[in-house]
This record gives structure tokens, sequence and C-alpha cells, in this order.
């Protein structure tokens, strides 16, 4: 119990962080983002669009994603949070490396980065899921992995709305029980510009000349600490919200 009441502390404060002003480095990042993308041709956001359509597709309704580690459905707590955070150890890891290679590769290379970061991710929030008890085997548990990378990078209103989702999971919830029209009630377009918005400045350092590895492994380490900073807490969300259930 003892435990749970730290978490409880701990999220309470994750929260009030998350809708804090933004930072002067949040706001220029968020202006050259706006920047970058009034330059892109409308035909390049489309397949960006497509792009993540396809990789969220996947993830609802294949089978890649899938984790080999078994479901702890009996896990505590604390035992979880060790976990989780050894495996995310092990995959910011492989984004790192991931960014430094692309990194100094050039363009080329710079423009696989793209969904091998979205894959790394999705690889790592199915594999969570498995840790706190959660069987992605489960149609519902693959949406509620999309909300949790949805909020990770999203704007703060949508951010707020996918939150009271996630607190309110275990009856909202039942509307995914099957596979229903999911993707398609996606807004797609705010889902890449949020998406886009939330790495771009980091990313487009990775393509400067002579610091494109360095750049890369940085936008990668941090881009996965965001991620495991909301991916857990959403999960503790969940696991202390089950436990009242």
């Amino acid at each position: 119990m003892i435990y749970e009441q730290q978490v409880r502390k701990e999220l309470a404060e994750w929260e009030r962080n998350m809708f804090k002003p933004a930072g002067w480095l949040e706001k220029t990042s968020k202006s050259i983002s706006q920047r970058i993308n009034q330059w892109i041709p409308p035909k390049m956001h489309q397949i960006i669009t497509t792009t993540i359509r396809s990789i969220v597709r996947t993830a609802l309704f294949g089978a890649e994603y899938t984790p080999k580690r078994p479901v702890q459905h009996q896990i505590e707590l604390e035992t979880a949070d060790k976990e989780a955070n050894e495996l995310f150890r092990l995959y910011q890891k492989i984004a790192v490396a991931e960014g430094a290679g692309t990194g100094a590769g050039g363009i080329v290379l710079n423009a696989v980065d793209f969904p091998a970061l979205i894959a790394i991710k999705m690889k790592f929030l199915f594999e969570l899921a498995h840790v706190y008890g959660y069987d992605t085997k489960v149609f519902s548990e693959r949406v509620f992995i999309l909300k949790v990378f949805q909020m990770t990078f999203a704007g703060p209103q949508n951010r707020a709305d996918i939150l009271q989702s996630i607190k309110q999971w275990a009856i909202e919830k039942e509307q995914w029980a099957y596979d229903t029209e999911y993707s398609e009630t996606l807004d797609w377009e705010t889902f890449q510009i949020e998406y886009r918005d939330a790495i771009d400045f980091r990313k487009m350092l990775q393509m400067v000349p002579g610091i494109g590895a360095i750049a890369g492994a940085w936008a990668n380490y941090t881009i996965l600490e965001e991620l495991r900073e909301f991916a857990i807490n959403a999960y503790r969300l969940r696991k202390l919200s089950d436990e009242v259930h």
C-alpha cells in the first residue's frame, strides 16, 4: 500500500506538469515545426499520413508487434514498474543506435528513420502492455496502446481528452471489444501533424552534416524518454483503477 500511495502522488505530479505552460524551447521548436509544415507540399503530407495510417493499422490488426513475452496477469505494481523500466532501457538503446546510424547516413537513411522509429515505439508499447498484465491479442488493448501513443505527442487539448479516456478505460474499452471501425474514426491529418510537431525540431538537427549521428542519437533518446513517461504512467493509472474495480 505504501508503494501505491507513492505512485498516486507521482501520478498527480505528472498530470500537473503535463499541462504547465510551454517553455521557451518547446515554443521555439513548435514555431519551427509549423514553418516546416507550411513549406512541405500537400502531397508529401499525404505520404506521411499514409505511412502513419499503415503503421497504425498494423498495430490494430496485424501480428507484427505481438510480443513473445508472456502476459503477467497477477503481477504487483512495484514489480511491473521495475520490469517496465528495464524494458525501456533496452528499447532506448535500440532507438539511440538507430538514430545514430540513420543520422550518419545522410538524407536517404533519414527517410528510413521515420517509419523505423515508430516501429520501435510500437514494439516497446506492446511489450509494456504484457509487463503490466494486459494481453495485446485483445483488440481493446491495441486501441489503448494507440491512445497512449497519441497522448504522448498530442497538443494540450487532445492530450487532455485522451487522458480522460484513459482514466475511464474500464468503461470505454467495452466499445472497442471487437475489430470495429476505430481506424476510420481517427483524424489522421491531426494525428500526423501533432506527431511531427513533437519531434520535427530534434529530427531536423539529425540532417545537419557533421552532427547527424550525435543529433540522431540525442533525438531518439529524448523521444523514447517522453514515451516512457506517458506510457508507464498510463499503465500505472490502469493498474490502480483495476484494483479499485
